[in-house]
């Protein structure tokens, strides 16, 4: 049995599905989003916020720092004025590309089903 994500509370009961532990841990609104755009190599915040249009900072902050804790995401702070941050894909946060290339994929296939349905 795998351990429950990081950000999880640690009363929750671990899951039992493997389907389950990958929602946790990419689930949500803009998770898997952002990982797409960390794809294409390290970005800044304001960079990303800029790529997800309707993401508030303080969501995109919370999304990054659970990304972060559960080892997918690396945050780098640079010693300089201003302060620079930039955010990349860990090893382990580069294997979800092919989920989110299929997610993609799949997205890009029911638009088009549902633009045709209309």
């Amino acid at each position: 049995m795998t351990a429950p994500a990081p950000h999880l509370a640690p009363t929750e009961p671990p899951p039992t599905c493997a389907v389950t532990t990958t929602v946790a841990v990419i689930g949500g609104k803009w998770k898997a989003v952002a990982v797409y755009h960390l794809l294409g190599g390290p970005r800044r915040f304001s960079d990303l916020q800029r790529r997800m249009p309707g993401v508030t900072q303080r969501m995109l902050t919370l999304q990054l720092r659970e990304l972060e804790a559960d080892g997918l995401v690396h945050r780098e702070v640079y010693p300089q004025v201003p302060p620079k941050v930039e955010y990349s894909l860990t090893p382990l946060g580069q294997t979800l590309e092919p989920i989110v290339r299929a997610m993609l994929a799949w997205g890009e296939t029911y638009r088009r089903r549902e633009q045709g349905a209309a």
